[in-house]
């Protein structure tokens, strides 16, 4: 983590004390189909660090949606830095949208954009001055190993590439909270790591981090780290209560 970019920037029970995100009795169907998530409680707190797991179609995708806004529930409550999120009025999402970082499974990079410009949106729509930008997003872009990729576009860049814009982009701010999804699916194992590295130095700065991932090596690597498991759209654990992850061995 560069100091330009740090410049910028569980238990079950809906009122659980330093808390970020608060789940209760929570729900999601689309359309009129069966529930995709169903009777998800739980408490994930501020500054923790958490893998979310399961089999592909547990839901993991579906409950990362509920934590970055994009989906509303079904049913259920859920508080979000202390608010209620299902009640809020549409036009104070944005706000909150802001506090929050993206890593999207596919990418979501903005195709006319370069890595650069990519990079930079969240402190620009965040009203940072553009002499202020060049050296936190050179030094992001860097970091995850594009240096000399900032002028491309996204259509130029491979699949491991455009994950790593995003990841950048995803961090610059240095959001409250950070919700990845398969992140270092299309990377290197030494890459990684080293995006690890940079969540795990995110984290240690105060950003609370949910990975969603099926490598186990992945879940092993942050020893502080707990865990949500999935499956079936439920928490395996009924109560709700995290559990560490399982350490593996090389």
């Amino acid at each position: 983590m560069t100091r330009s970019m740090a410049r910028f920037g569980a238990e079950a029970g809906l009122n659980t004390p330093g808390s970020i995100v608060q789940f209760d009795n929570v729900g999601l169907r689309y359309g009129t189909g069966a529930e995709t998530l169903s009777d998800l409680t739980f408490s994930l707190r501020q500054g923790g660090f958490y893998f979310l797991t399961g089999p592909s179609g547990a839901g993991k995708t579906s409950l990362l949606r509920l934590l970055y806004l994009a989906q509303r529930p079904s049913r259920g409550l859920i508080r979000l830095f202390g608010e209620d999120i299902v009640t809020m009025p549409r036009n104070r999402l944005p706000g909150f949208r802001r506090r929050i970082g993206v890593v999207f499974q596919d990418f979501r990079l903005v195709s006319h954009l370069s890595a650069y410009d990519n990079v930079a949106l969240p402190l620009r729509v965040a009203g940072v001055e553009e002499r202020d930008l060049e050296t936190p997003v050179k030094e992001m872009l860097a970091w995850v190993g594009l240096g000399h990729r900032a002028s491309a576009r996204p259509a130029t860049l491979s699949g491991g590439e455009q994950q790593r814009v995003a990841i950048a982009r995803a961090v610059i701010a240095r959001p409250e909270l950070l919700v990845a999804d398969e992140p270092t699916g299309n990377v290197d194992p030494e890459m990684a790591k080293r995006l690890l590295h940079l969540f795990d130095s995110l984290n240690k700065l105060g950003t609370t981090i949910v990975v969603a991932t099926h490598d186990l090596h992945l879940l092993s690597s942050i020893a502080r780290a707990e865990m949500l498991r999935l499956d079936r759209g439920q928490l395996l654990d009924p109560t709700g209560a995290l559990r560490h992850p399982p350490r593996t061995h090389a």
